[in-house]
């Protein structure tokens, strides 16, 4: 079972808005380096949805190549489209990742019936893990505790990555699925807390710019030290609210290149930070120290 702190992945681009793949190299091997023990990529916080389908298979391939086997790759291979997720979720196996995270088909508001048969659809289609995703507050969709409870019996839907933020769900879906079923939370500042109630980590955002002391504030919930683990993830706590000032990934890709990891580029209809807010980003970095 993967498990840990597993970063939410920026996609670096070039100031002709192409990907920077080199950019990308050294953002992976820094996260090994920090002690991030996994690497989800082309999801929300990669900017997955202004990708080309040929750009989305090139950084997923890339990562796979640099990772090397050291710590597991994720790709997110949503649409809101079965047959297309279908399509992306196998080519992500052939690149030779670890697991595909699939987010609830988003803008057209399936029922819970639906949402059903689309992940059992592209469980059934394909030869990888399979970790479900669900986003409402971007989706416009919310996958049920119920449902999910019924799609963690098929033996390719592994997880479910939980970004409601609300920690008492979270906990009851932990006591109703099987040990084998990993729930992890996609919320930075309750992370902490659902790993507590039973939840095997954590897909983070703030990872990207704090990845030690993250990585840390998971392993000390993991074993079990509250304390530890509240201790450390005070001093991410700024970050955690802060990242979140203007849509993601706005403020952590600013975050970011503030580090000299990457340009501070996006993609349209993504506009970089607005300058009202990037002290506020940078007293954020500042307040998160490893000492």
């Amino acid at each position: 079972m993967i498990s840990g702190s597993l970063v939410a992945l920026i996609t670096p681009f070039q100031a002709d808005g192409s990907v920077d793949f080199e950019a990308l190299d050294r953002l992976v091997e820094w996260h090994i380096d920090q002690g991030t023990h996994g690497i989800v990529v082309v999801g929300t916080t990669g900017e997955a949805t202004t990708l080309t389908n040929d750009e989305l298979l090139s950084v997923i391939s890339r990562c796979v190549a640099i990772a090397n086997g050291r710590v597991p790759v994720i790709a997110g291979t949503g649409a809101n489209a079965t047959p297309k997720a279908i399509e992306l979720t196998r080519q992500a196996a052939e690149a030779g990742v670890d697991a595909c995270l699939v987010v609830t088909p988003y803008y057209i508001k399936p029922t819970q019936r639906g949402m059903h048969a689309h992940f059992t659809a592209i469980a059934d289609a394909c030869d990888i893990d399979v970790i479900l995703y669900n986003v409402p507050g971007r989706t416009g969709v919310d996958l049920q505790n119920a449902t999910v409870l019924e799609l963690s019996r098929h033996p390719r839907i592994v997880g479910i990555k939980d970004a409601t933020g609300d920690v008492d769900r979270g906990a009851e879906l932990t006591s109703l699925v099987s040990d084998d079923f990993a729930v992890y939370s996609g919320d930075d500042a309750t992370a902490v807390e659902l790993i507590a109630h039973g939840a095997k980590g954590n897909i983070s955002v703030t990872a990207n710019v704090q990845p030690k002391l993250m990585s840390k504030a998971v392993e000390a919930a993991l074993s079990g030290d509250r304390d530890l683990a509240h201790t450390i993830n005070a001093k991410l706590m700024r970050l955690h609210t802060d990242l979140f000032v203007e849509s993601n990934p706005i403020p952590v890709k600013y975050a970011v290149s503030q580090l000299g990891l990457c340009a501070n580029e996006l993609r349209l209809p993504l506009t970089p930070l607005d300058d009202q807010y990037k002290n506020k980003i940078d007293e954020a970095l500042k307040a998160a120290v490893d000492h």
